[in-house]
């Protein structure tokens, strides 16, 4: 006998009469029952047809069934999906409600198909999605899947697996079809060899989580062969079917072959059940009467007595579970019938009642039964919450402990106590297909399981988003960096030329002292402007370059500090202009000094034209608007925008300078620098033997020949190195070669200006002319 069937059947009975006892609900009804048994599934076709019939048995055939009067008015069950979409593809034609408490299959939800459908239970989405969360909970991500083979077993496995896909964090080992024998019969051989393949499998699986979709029926063979193999320290999570199974649990020795876990509706106490439930009343029975066999029916079965009084103990102490959604599917029926004859405290209106108005107000009860709010939504379920049970076999205990309970209106699993788990310590049991990689270590996946995978560590410049990526390591932005196995990039250390570092300081100084030297220079030559000295210098082209060394010096800080837009706008353009401006200065009042001595006399009309139509400014202007295209093509073919590079001696500095690309403009640039210098150089030569007031070839040979040296200098050592330290060698090269130029060329006239005052003066000058002049001749 199925010991939670006749218990149901019992608490049906219970609600019926505590209903027609009642004294406020459904004044002046009584409520009939007619109770069948489906078994299982080889009789729902003939129970549900009489329950469409007359009284005489016979279901006529019309064309309209509005007004129709079938057997009863509302069906409650049966208890699994199969059986209940069966019947329901019979009662939806004549929208006679039917209330299931325990099929929890999701085709039930349509309406469609099944439009007088109701449930007060959770669908299978509910009871799955509490799985998840169970196994996500304690961490198990490698379960063995075992089903029945019948439409609850098929649906809800497929319905698991799909949710474990979506999840992606749970995986199958394998999946299994559990036999379901024949009701009354042994086990066959070939169930014998299906068992057996199973558990053979189980033996070898490293998972030890083991999901169970499967009526009770398939499984009292399946755990006596469990029992058979000595299996130990297993999890097993029961689907509602057969999470609170009496039967099951009095195999007492199913506690040693792991924790057992289960689904099922939340605990209720109902007042008065438990001894109704075993209560012997005295009835007469009926005469047998030949032309109607139900009134032999006989709704005490001592048999069904005996059996439940043994088990009388264990449903007390697990409280009534299921038993409340019967209790409560009959109370739905009672509030819909309530409504319907617009009852109150004292009577109720007669009336027909038809099935497929009571429907419509069944749909729309709400009511409060033993403290819990009761409607359906708009699925037509109860959403009821569910508990999760763990069994117990100590006989003071509940044998099936609440230990969480999930709410389906939240869809969150909540109240999580302690488990007593059957390993040694009470250690939460481990069932992962791979050890949890470390922080900064990505997954690497091994065969076709995203659960089986190797760890790898992350290496430098990359990092693990568990949350975004669990299966690559991603890359650190440009301006982070991190270390093997990080889990977060860090900002990469800045590396610029910075005050206080000593090659800062000491080009610094220089700067400085170029500065205020070229300050000196320039007013020592306003001051003695009109002197012999200063217009054989140049006169006011001297101020055309004082002016740009001056402004070079004073626009050295631009190198030190991080790299901005103008910053390296004065690198490229303002310095590599300034230096041009001086060389031209330099180069045209060479070859100008050359001019008067050797050239004047020989081309006249040239050397007249070229006074007239100021050939020295002319001159620079052309150098410099070369230099100034030069400039501006490099800007617009790279970018003046500073950077960030990584340093190739250490990944944890990042090296902050100006746009690389502008070098290759900086060498074009410092080619026509050379050539100027060259030029310099060359005219300086020629006039080696002019008036030693005249004669600038050791200084301007000097100052080129540091031109030239620097410059190549500096193009080697950009060609070879990068880093600050390139930064820092050109901004000493630039300060040096401005220093070239303001000592070298105007250090040795300040000199005579100040200290021998005697040798600026015109008659030594014109005394010079004529020595040189006679010498000539």
């Amino acid at each position: 006998m199925k010991v939670l069937g006749y218990n149901l059947m019992q608490a049906m009975r219970f609600a019926v009469e505590e209903i027609n006892n009642h004294s406020t609900l459904l004044p002046g009804v009584l409520l009939g029952y007619e109770m069948v048994d489906v078994c299982y599934h080889s009789n729902n076709v003939q129970p549900a047809l009489y329950f469409l019939a007359q009284d005489d048995d016979f279901l006529p055939i019309l064309q309209d069934y509005s007004y129709y009067m079938p057997h009863v008015v509302a069906v409650i069950g049966p208890d699994n999906s199969e059986s209940a979409a069966t019947v329901s593809s019979l009662l939806s034609h004549f929208l006679i409600p039917q209330i299931t408490y325990s099929a929890i299959s999701d085709k039930l939800r349509d309406k469609k198909r099944f439009p007088a459908m109701l449930r007060t239970v959770p669908s299978a989405t509910h009871h799955i999605e509490a799985m998840v969360q169970l196994m996500l909970y304690f961490h198990w991500n490698w379960i063995v899947l075992l089903v029945s083979n019948d439409d609850y077993g098929r649906e809800n496995g497929q319905l698991l697996s799909q949710r474990l896909i979506n999840t992606g964090d749970i995986c199958i080992a394998f999946q299994e079809v559990l036999p379901i024998p024949e009701p009354s019969q042994g086990m066959g051989p070939e169930e014998q060899s299906q068992l057996d393949n199973i558990l053979d499998k189980l033996h070898r699986t490293t998972a030890r989580v083991v999901v169970v979709f499967s009526p009770e029926l398939a499984l009292h063979n399946f755990f006596l062969e469990v029992l058979r193999w000595n299996f130990t320290g297993l999890v097993w999570i029961a689907s509602e079917s057969w999470a609170i199974d009496p039967v099951l649990h009095n195999l007492t020795e199913l506690r040693h072959t792991g924790t057992f876990l289960g689904i099922t509706i939340q605990r209720m106490s109902i007042p008065g059940f438990s001894d109704f439930r075993v209560r012997h009343t005295k009835v007469e029975h009926p005469m047998v009467n030949k032309t109607n066999l139900r009134a032999t029916c006989n709704q005490d079965c001592d048999a069904c007595l005996n059996v439940t009084e043994s088990f009388n103990n264990i449903l007390v102490l697990s409280g009534e579970r299921v038993v409340y959604s019967v209790y409560a599917a009959v109370y739905a029926v009672a509030h819909a019938l309530h409504r319907f004859l617009s009852c109150n405290q004292i009577h109720c209106t007669k009336g027909m009642v038809y099935p497929w108005k009571l429907l419509r107000e069944l749909r729309l009860v709400n009511f409060t039964l033993l403290g819990n709010q009761l409607f359906f939504d708009q699925n037509g379920d109860m959403p009821m919450t569910l508990d999760i049970i763990q069994w117990q076999w100590d006989l003071s205990q509940n044998p099936f402990q609440s230990i969480a309970s999930y709410s389906p209106i939240h869809q969150r699993m909540t109240h999580i106590a302690d488990v007593s788990w059957h390993t040694p310590n009470n250690t939460i049991p481990v069932s992962r297909c791979s050890k949890s990689c470390e922080p900064g270590q990505m997954k690497k996946p091994v065969g076709l399981h995203p659960c089986c995978f190797e760890c790898v560590d992350c290496p430098e410049g990359t990092y693990l988003n568990r949350s975004a990526d669990e299966f690559n390591c991603l890359p650190c932005p440009g301006s982070m960096w991190s270390h093997k196995n990080d889990i977060t990039c860090f900002k990469r250390r800045l590396a610029f030329l910075e005050w206080h570092e000593a090659a800062t300081i000491v080009i610094a100084v220089l700067a400085a002292l170029g500065f205020f030297g070229t300050l000196a220079t320039l007013l020592i030559f306003w001051r003695h402007f009109q002197t012999p000295m200063v217009r054989s210098a140049g006169g006011p082209m001297c101020f055309l370059m004082l002016v740009p060394l001056l402004l070079a010096f004073g626009m050295v800080p631009v190198y030190v500090g991080p790299p901005t837009v103008f910053t390296c706008f004065c690198r490229q353009a303002f310095f590599t202009v300034c230096f041009s401006v001086c060389l031209s200065c330099i180069t045209v009042r060479s070859f100008q000094i050359v001019c008067i001595f050797k050239m004047a006399r020989r081309l006249p009309r040239a050397y007249g034209f070229w006074v007239r139509y100021r050939g020295p400014y002319v001159f620079v202007a052309f150098i410099t608007a070369i230099k100034a295209v030069l400039v501006a093509a490099n800007m617009l073919a790279t970018t003046i925008n500073p950077i960030g590079r990584t340093d190739p001696d250490d990944p944890n500095i990042m090296i902050l300078s100006c746009h690389p690309n502008y070098r290759n403009g900086l060498f074009f640039n410092t080619s026509m620098d050379l050539l100027l210098a060259l030029a310099g150089f060359s005219f300086a030569y020629t006039g080696k033997e002019l008036p030693t007031n005249y004669n600038e070839a050791k200084f301007i040979t000097l100052s080129m020949t540091f031109s030239f040296t620097s410059s190549i200098s500096l193009c080697t050592f950009m060609s070879i190195y990068d880093g600050v330290l390139v930064t820092a060698m050109d901004l000493l090269v630039t300060v040096l070669n401005f220093l070239a130029i303001s000592l070298g060329y105007f250090g040795p006239k300040c000199y005579m200006i100040l200290f021998y005052p005697e040798r600026n003066t015109p008659a030594y000058f014109n005394s010079m002319i004529q020595g040189y002049t006679m010498k000539k001749n």
